[in-house]
């Protein structure tokens, strides 16, 4: 390539593609485990407003406004030097969310090894040895390793709280919202720098270079460039050239994995059981659900290899348009293949 020359977008992906590929394990690893444990979760008890409450559109409009209520409280916070307050805050609802997912595995390893610990105790014990590990030792590896877990319960929880017509109607305003707040406003960026700087799982990271320190990112790595010469994702970029002409490493906010796998579980949760039953580690699901959330799980892929296309080159891009995009169109069409048109349709109302 001559001296001056920008590369093409498959030779600035080919530089950056072990980053990339690892970057989309972890999106389709998170998912997977939230799927493997969502049969034991699919109760009207587990649901966040009951039964009745996953086809009313006015609790994801409850869901939204907390989102942005908590946005506003920690840039607040952050503007107010009060890092401490953030972390606990953060960490609190850290620690929930890997409750969700490491009881089921607790639970079995007790009934699998006839152990006669009371499950409960055992997913409390490692969730609290994994909060102080973070807390004590928050490198990428230990950071990417509580984001799946607490990624996976969250898309758990939520994907069963909500018929897939209103999550797609969730993921469509999340994704407005997000291109606004990368393109015009940026204030998901001062987010990202504050939870960089206080090494918390809200984010996956992928190293592009050995010797990488998640340690010794500041709390500058998103705003530390001007506008022509970044290239990110919401809330972090994902893609990047080396400090010395970018970053070292790639970064995706946790938002952008659970978005996508909140409408994975929906689908597998409330389409109709059509097809054979699959005996899995945590009940059962049928075949034609678990089709469709599948097939919405490689649309999510696509929409994940549009994004590293358009940020290997250093534009600046929203994640969630294309990530909820190609997540919403492989929805459909694995839908309107495996169950038909008519059976992805729920009644809703707004309360």
């Amino acid at each position: 390539m001559a001296q001056g020359e920008s590369p093409s977008v498959l030779e600035a992906m080919q530089q950056q593609w072990a980053s990339m590929a690892g970057m989309g394990v972890m999106f389709v690893g998170t998912i997977l485990l939230g799927l493997s444990i969502q049969p034991l979760y699919n109760v009207p008890e587990a649901r966040a407003f009951g039964e009745e409450g996953a086809s009313k559109a006015g609790f994801v409009a409850l869901e939204m406004l907390l989102i942005l209520v908590f946005t506003v409280v920690i840039i607040w916070l952050a503007r107010k030097g009060l890092d401490a307050v953030i972390k606990v805050i953060v960490l609190i609802a850290l620690w929930y969310s890997l409750l969700i997912t490491i009881s089921p595995y607790a639970w079995k390893i007790d009934v699998v090894l006839g152990l006669g610990v009371v499950f409960q105790l055992t997913a409390v014990g490692i969730s609290i040895g994994l909060m102080v590990l973070l807390h004590k030792y928050p490198e990428w590896y230990v950071v990417n390793g509580v984001g799946i877990l607490v990624g996976a319960g969250v898309i758990t929880i939520i994907g069963i709280s909500f018929v897939p017509v209103l999550i797609i109607l969730f993921m469509v305003i999340a994704a407005v919202y997000d291109h606004w707040a990368v393109n015009s406003s940026k204030h998901m960026l001062e987010l990202a720098d504050t939870m960089i700087a206080l090494k918390l799982p809200v984010l996956l990271v992928a190293p592009k270079e050995k010797g990488y320190s998640f340690l010794d990112e500041g709390d500058q790595v998103m705003r530390g460039e001007t506008p022509d010469e970044m290239d990110w994702d919401d809330p972090a970029p994902d893609a990047s050239e080396p400090k010395k002409g970018g970053r070292d490493a790639l970064f995706m906010g946790l938002g952008d994995v659970i978005f996508p796998g909140m409408l994975v579980i929906s689908a597998v949760s409330f389409l109709p059981e059509m097809g054979p039953e699959i005996n899995t580690l945590f009940g059962t699901m049928h075949a034609g659900p678990l089709t469709v959330g599948l097939g919405t799980l490689v649309g999510g892929l696509a929409g994940y290899l549009a994004l590293m296309a358009q940020v290997a080159l250093g534009n600046p891009q929203a994640g969630l348009p294309l990530l909820n995009g190609g997540s919403i169109l492989g929805y459909l069409i694995a839908g309107v293949i495996a169950l038909g048109p008519a059976a992805l349709w729920q009644d809703i109302s707004f309360f």
